[in-house]
């Protein structure tokens, strides 16, 4: 794997393999312990978006759908080498929107689709709109960060660790208040939302609205916690993600 867009932070196993997307201002880092906590059969790969960590002197993408593009085109070559085995896409809040847009480009590709979907801390993006990170400045994107916990909050009072951090964030804040939803098909893949259920950003009755957007199965599994609950509950992430690979291997 030779793309500087993928991560790996356990050995690939033979299994499906699971892309992991992370949040605004993450980095591929942000999943090392749930790939860490999953069966040791999965390949778990992890996206590494420009402008963070490694790729810190790269520009970050300000537009969501192009992002997705670029994602859904170094994903392409990876999945076509292996065209046996099934994957499925992970994302955390921008991450969903992010796995979702760029599951939708993989299925009009001549490979196939995902086999699920698992998207996690967000709405549906007809139903939850982003549109008011387009007006907000560096002060209100770090507010928004402390509000929304996840991070050692220590680490934003530290103008060094802000000043490095505060590019990454600002892009994917305006990469988020840009985004806007453009109608289409349902995915066929099944999906599986996870929330806290005291989740500031979305609530569970609003992650249940992405049923509207799978033509399969879609199963909304709530843990206790706010926004980043899932670092609270990886055990129970990865049941979850194995639950909802088996019952796929199992329908086909």
């Amino acid at each position: 794997m030779n793309s500087t867009w993928f991560r790996r932070f356990t050995t690939p196993g033979n299994g499906p393999r699971l892309v992991c997307f992370p949040h605004a201002g993450g980095s591929a880092t942000a999943y090392r312990t749930l790939a860490q906590a999953l069966p040791a059969d999965l390949d778990v790969v992890c996206v590494q978006y420009p402008g963070r960590q490694d790729r810190y002197r790269e520009t970050p993408f300000t537009d969501l759908n192009l992002l997705a593009g670029a994602v859904a085109e170094e994903l392409v070559p990876m999945l076509a080498a292996d065209p046996g085995r099934p994957y499925a896409l992970f994302g955390h809040s921008m991450g969903s929107l992010v796995a979702f847009e760029t599951a939708r480009l993989l299925t009009r590709s001549p490979l196939p689709g995902p086999q699920r979907l698992f998207l996690s801390g967000r709405g549906a993006p007809d139903a939850h709109s982003t549109a008011r990170f387009g007006l907000y400045d560096d002060d209100d994107v770090l507010a928004e960060v402390r509000r929304l916990g996840g991070t050692d909050q220590s680490m934003l009072d530290d103008p060094d660790i802000v000043e490095m951090a505060l590019p990454a964030l600002r892009a994917d804040y305006r990469a988020l208040g840009t985004y806007t939803w453009r109608e289409g098909e349902p995915l066929a893949a099944p999906v599986t939302v996870l929330v806290g259920d005291s989740d500031p950003m979305v609530t569970v009755q609003e992650a249940g609205t992405w049923r509207a957007h799978s033509r399969g199965d879609v199963v909304v599994k709530v843990f206790p916690g706010g926004h980043f609950y899932l670092f609270d509950h990886l055990d129970g992430i990865a049941a979850a993600v194995t639950e909802g690979l088996l019952a796929e291997a199992a329908a086909s």
